[in-house]
């Protein structure tokens, strides 16, 4: 396809390139996928590990910026180093998680939604439609202080207000035994954030929300989420979410699980850092798998930085580094690249670039549809008769089938 015949861009999206077998995914995706089709038009930032050492990481500082200013961003998997990776890689310190970083920047809240595929079924036979968790994704146990305290120790809360009087509340006293104590905070300028993106986020695909914590137990700390939530929905969301047709509802944790689990789908569950943290994982895999998982992350500001939900795959690349050929899952990079493709699309009035994006997933889908996937999702399809390929020969797949649709 020549360039005059490809489709154009007017607004470039952030590009945040990462790291291991993903980062060799994620360029022939561009090279086999996008840059046929598409006048691809990136502000691009290494996100790898190298460079995030070599620039002391402020270029996840500057990519995350660059997202404040352009809207929407598309980001590779990316190592967060532990004790063995800074000696792997010789790195000055262990630098932090850059998804942390940019969710700290962008004031954002997690969006991961499963992506849903004939022949592999969620493990909960009721559910029809994707369930969308929303993870708050600021303070709580992320940002927690702890420490160990001995046996005959008495541990208090004290908060010291801005004239400088103090206030003790008793935690525990440590009478008969060593223990451990920890302290966790919010602050309501973020929960806010979490509550307006959460309700702006479930108006724009017009399904209903719910929020769960555990106010009965928790009777300031989760009650200010539930009083913040009620508020700001009362007073900003209530009469537009009547005119779209869909609902806001406040339920205890344990509660909404119950109600997940007998379901049909077809709603976004709101969570706290923690519940998010874990109940993401749970529906991913509930699903199928975070290979089958979108993520994007959402600014109360309007915007969007979208990622594959999983991680690097070290092990493949290791072996691909060795000149063995990996059968990876690139499907939710795929769609990382398309929902940014589209949510581009849809903020420039560029229809064309939308619908090249949605023409994507319809490929995508399809060909796992009938049959030619990667190893792993092999194990979890019920199809027959099922095409087991390497990940450059599940692109070229896809793109046959993107060639068929857009005919």
């Amino acid at each position: 396809m020549s360039s005059k015949s490809k489709i154009r861009m007017t607004t470039p999206i952030v590009e945040m390139d990462g790291d291991e077998m993903t980062r060799v995914i994620w360029k022939w995706i561009k090279d086999i996928l996008i840059f046929p089709y598409v006048d691809l038009k990136t502000e691009y930032y290494d996100l790898g590990l190298k460079n995030r050492d070599a620039t002391a990481d402020i270029v996840t500082v500057e990519a995350s910026e660059a997202t404040k200013r352009l809207g929407v961003a598309v980001k590779c998997a990316t190592i967060t180093p532990n004790a063995a990776r800074v000696e792997e890689y010789s790195l000055k310190e262990m630098w932090k998680s850059p998804n942390g970083t940019i969710r700290a920047i962008l004031d954002g809240t997690v969006f991961r939604t499963p992506i849903i595929v004939k022949g592999i079924e969620p493990y909960v036979p009721t559910w029809k439609k994707p369930i969308t968790i929303a993870r708050h994704a600021y303070g709580d146990i992320y940002k927690n202080t702890e420490t160990k305290v001995p046996k005959g120790s008495k541990a208090e809360l004290v908060v010291t207000d801005p004239d400088g009087n103090e206030k003790r509340l008793l935690i525990h006293e440590f009478k008969d035994s060593d223990g451990i104590v920890q302290g966790v905070h919010n602050v309501d300028s973020s929960i806010s954030s979490f509550a307006r993106s959460c309700f702006n986020y479930a108006l724009e695909r017009r399904e209903t929300i719910w929020f769960a914590a555990k106010d009965t137990i928790s009777k300031t700390y989760d009650h200010r989420f539930k009083d913040i939530f009620a508020e700001i929905f009362e007073n900003e969301y209530k009469k537009r979410f009547e005119e779209a047709g869909i609902e806001y509802f406040y339920t205890l944790i344990d509660d909404a699980v119950a109600r997940v689990i007998r379901s049909e789908g077809g709603f976004i569950w709101a969570c706290k850092n923690y519940d998010g943290d874990v109940m993401s994982d749970m529906l991913a895999t509930a699903y199928g798998s975070l290979g089958l998982m979108t993520s994007v992350l959402v600014s109360p500001g309007g915007a969007y930085e979208y990622e594959a939900a999983h991680g690097t795959v070290t092990r493949h690349y290791y072996s691909y580094l060795e000149g063995k050929k990996e059968s990876t899952n690139p499907i939710a990079t795929i769609f990382a690249w398309t929902g940014a493709l589209k949510k581009r699309g849809e903020l420039d009035g560029n229809t064309e670039l939308a619908e090249f994006a949605e023409d994507l997933e319809k490929a995508s889908v399809l060909t796992m549809e009938e049959g030619v996937m990667d190893k792993n999702l092999s194990l979890l399809s019920k199809l027959e008769n099922k095409k087991i390929v390497y990940s450059e020969e599940f692109l070229y797949e896809i793109r046959e089938r993107l060639d068929r649709i857009r005919k």
